[in-house]
């Protein structure tokens, strides 16, 4: 069964709604009464007394009434229960506010003069999604690994894709705070860089720093050649609740890491050459890298 809030000031439109709902079997309809006209913010502070003392599946109210208006009920119901839908009722001069409270998160509108013929099946369309939406987040509760395998061209456009992707996976599983998954995508665009550019391509950064537009150009020129261009960066992620591990390898001939300039020597923070690995090495818990030089592992882990 599922329970209907109906928020609205005006005692034949509340009894209209609610009979619409009631017509299909598995939906209840419950009045917030707001009391005598007058007694400003009884309406939206009532309704969110009753949300504070029920279960209810959906909020469907009107957008202009005394005290808290539509508006700020949505905006009240957004911030203390994300994941319940809000369906507004809309007369003639309440289209602005509606449409604000649609950009503030509202999921859906009926006009007062269409309540009839679109009132249920909107409110039915809007709990379906959101049943599914609530099932998708358990489900997403119960998520303990993710692990994913990627081998990428020499596409650099194709970086922020993969690591937007990662920093999801971080999210879903929290394994990371906000700020501790930023550095995170951080030092994986930067490891993905030196695969492609200084890995598959060989272009060394000390070319960049000598000349920008012919680092750029050899960069272009080296994705069209072989045997340039049939190399793949491949990419390894590993993310759980208690530890993030992304494996990076690269189809080049592989360095030594220890002929980089100290990337934590002070004098050395304004050279190009080295300035990803910095990062790498600040921003990850752990970093290695193998015997060729052309693979690098990348461990993160939440802070306690």
């Amino acid at each position: 069964m599922a329970k209907i809030l109906i928020v609205d000031d005006v005692r034949t439109d509340r009894v209209l709604a609610k009979g619409l709902l009631e017509r299909r079997p598995g939906l209840e309809a419950l009045e917030c009464r707001t009391g005598i006209v007058g007694i400003e913010a009884e309406s939206g502070e009532q309704a969110l007394d009753v949300l504070q003392r029920e279960t209810i599946d959906l909020v469907l109210t009107d957008m202009i009434m005394p005290g808290m208006n539509g508006l700020e009920l949505v905006e009240t119901i957004r911030a203390r229960h994300p994941l319940l839908p809000v369906v507004l009722m809309t007369a003639h001069g309440s289209e602005d506010i509606a449409m604000q409270a649609l950009q503030k998160g509202a999921a859906s509108y009926v006009p007062k003069q269409n309540l009839a013929c679109d009132l249920l099946d909107t409110v039915e369309d809007v709990l379906r999604l959101s049943t599914a939406e609530r099932s998708q987040q358990r489900l997403m509760e119960c998520l303990s690994r993710v692990e994913s395998e990627f081998h990428l061209e020499n596409d650099a456009t194709l970086i922020p894709a993969l690591v937007g992707h990662i920093c999801e996976n971080l999210r879903r599983l929290r394994c990371c705070a906000e700020n501790e998954r930023l550095r995170v995508t951080v030092a994986l665009s930067e490891a993905l860089l030196n695969a492609m550019y200084h890995g598959n391509l060989e272009v060394d950064s000390e070319l960049r720093e000598r000349d920008e537009k012919a680092y750029r150009k050899l960069i272009e020129e080296r994705r069209q050649l072989a045997p340039y261009m049939d190399r793949r960066v491949h990419v390894l992620a590993r993310e759980s609740p208690s530890e993030a591990r992304y494996v990076i390898r690269d189809d080049g001939n592989g360095f030594d890491p220890n002929r980089l300039p100290d990337p934590t020597d002070p004098a050395n923070l304004e050279r190009v050459s080295g300035r990803g690995l910095l990062l790498i090495r600040t921003f990850m818990d752990e970093v290695h890298h193998n015997d060729k030089g052309n693979e690098i592992v990348m461990v993160k882990r939440p802070r306690k």
